[in-house]
This record gives C-alpha cells, structure tokens and sequence, in this order.
C-alpha cells in the first residue's frame, strides 16, 4: 500500500486516524490547502478527487491559476563540503552542479524504485 495517491497531477497524502476510525489526507507540494477524509478506502479516494475537482473549478471561477506542485526546482541543504566535491565533480566532467544533480536524484531513483521515469 502506498502513503500517497495521484489524480490530476496532484498528490494526495493518505493517513489514519486510529481514534476517528477515519482516513484522511491533504494535497502535497502547494501552499493552498485542499484536504479530504473518508471512512473507508473507497470514499477517501473519491472525496479526494472531488476535493482537487472543485479546487480546479474554484480557480477557473475566479479566473486564477490553479498551484501545480513539483515545479522542477527546489532547494537542497548539504554539508559545505559536499557542496564542494559535488561542484568540482560537476565542473571536471563539463557539467553544471544542476545537472549533476538532477542525474544523481535520477539514478538513484531508478536504482531504488526500478523506474527511470524523466
């Protein structure tokens, strides 16, 4: 079972409440709220998709932007060291420390999860 579900390129955490007897979850990675529950499996999956439904219908009501989450960017915290021999490391094989990175994440997700996924 995995901790998280996936509907209109929006990820959805998936938690329980042992007291409530209720499952029950938020949108990850954006700063608006949208959050959802379900006393089984089954209407937390559709309470969360009508939550992310009428978020999406809200924004074009309002004639905004709905939030996408996982943009592409986002800060990592390393060791000055590590910072630095990755640097070096990009810079001696003609790459940019960006790159370097984004393949390292890349390779090890593949490695860990067996999916190269982009």
């Amino acid at each position: 079972m995995s901790a998280v579900m996936n509907y209109k390129d929006y990820t959805g955490s998936i938690e329980l409440s042992e007291q409530d007897g209720l499952f029950y979850g938020k949108v990850l990675g954006i700063r608006a709220l949208i959050s959802y529950e379900g006393r089984t499996g089954d209407e937390l999956v559709k309470d969360f998709h009508d939550a992310v439904d009428s978020y999406l219908s809200l924004c074009e009501e309002k004639g905004i932007r709905p939030e996408k989450a996982y943009k592409g960017s986002f800060n990592v915290r390393v060791s000055p060291e590590l910072h630095r021999r990755a640097a070096v490391y990009a810079l001696s094989h003609d790459m940019s420390l960006n790159s370097f990175v984004e393949e390292s994440v890349r390779n090890e997700l593949s490695r860990r999860t067996g999916n190269s996924g982009s």
